[in-house]
């Protein structure tokens, strides 16, 4: 199954992609303004290149798993994209991947990195 993966943030956000099978994450790019029109356009084409069967937000949870004012934000960004693209919306617990985004030694944007440790943690979840 592939997936598309977003590192929510109002400024910049994250996309990373998994391979075919749904084995691999890899980063992608940095949308500025995700939630704006500009934005949401660029996801469209996104969805339409890769042809995602699902597409993964992170939730900002905090360190104790309670749901903050970046949750609430986020939750407003996945209500749109619900709305918009058709296909399959689910969230997945984003804690520590941009500490582990700023470990990494890579080219790709610290944004997108974040967003393919994300997919990564979904992908390689227990049981689906």
């Amino acid at each position: 199954m592939k997936v598309l993966a977003l590192d929510y943030g109002s400024a910049r956000t994250g996309v990373a992609v998994s391979d075919p099978t749904g084995f691999l994450a890899r980063p992608v790019e940095v949308i500025r303004r995700a939630a704006e029109d500009a934005g949401l356009a660029r996801l469209d084409e996104l969805v339409a290149e890769h042809e995602p069967e699902v597409v993964l937000v992170g939730m900002p949870l905090t360190l104790r798993g309670e749901a903050g004012a970046q949750a609430v934000e986020t939750e407003a960004f996945v209500a749109v994209l619900r709305a918009r693209l058709g296909i399959p919306i689910e969230t997945w617990d984003e804690r520590f991947t941009t500490a582990l985004a700023q470990r990494g030694s890579s080219d790709a944007p610290e944004d997108a990195l974040a967003a393919a440790h994300l997919l990564q943690s979904w992908l390689d979840r227990p049981a689906r």
